[in-house]
């Protein structure tokens, strides 16, 4: 009957009713409620377990945000007390990468790589254009020469 139940409860995917249910079903049986918290304390050990800590400045970052305006309301104003000393940053497990130009740098064979296909779409483009002005210009010629022989057809006519 409590199948799955006591994992949806806990994760919060029930409908309203499906919860209504259980929290009466929790009331009226202490072993399902004991099932309930030998759950709970599974379930949070297992998160905890699998947690990834955030990298320290972040965390610093939140403590100065949550904090920051708490100490500055509750400090008295009449003495200002020098700010602790920055915590010497520990070694962290994560890379910080910091870039200081807005350039894209680009491995140097996708670069010849690049400069080849451009290269190379000029020069296409190039023969395109000249076959286009070719073609256009022998069917100039090809319209001409069938003026020119309409004209003299007639002429030799008897």
């Amino acid at each position: 009957m409590t199948d799955g139940l006591l994992e949806a409860y806990l994760l919060g995917v029930l409908s309203e009713a499906e919860r209504e249910e259980a929290r009466q079903l929790f009331a009226t049986d202490p072993d399902v409620m004991a099932q309930l918290d030998e759950l709970e304390l599974a379930m949070e050990a297992h998160f905890l377990e699998s947690a990834v800590p955030p990298p320290p400045s972040v965390g610093l970052a939140l403590q100065e945000r949550l904090f920051g305006s708490e100490l500055k309301k509750w400090e008295p104003e009449t003495t200002q007390a020098p700010p602790p000393p920055e915590p010497e940053p520990s070694r962290s497990p994560y890379i910080d990468v910091e870039v200081s130009d807005t350039y894209l740098r680009v491995h140097k064979y996708w670069r010849a790589a690049f400069i080849a296909v451009f290269v190379l779409s000029k020069i296409f483009l190039v023969f395109g254009l000249y076959q286009y002005f070719k073609a256009n210009s022998l069917e100039q010629e090809i319209l001409r020469l069938k003026a020119s022989q309409q004209t003299v057809a007639p002429s030799k006519a008897p």
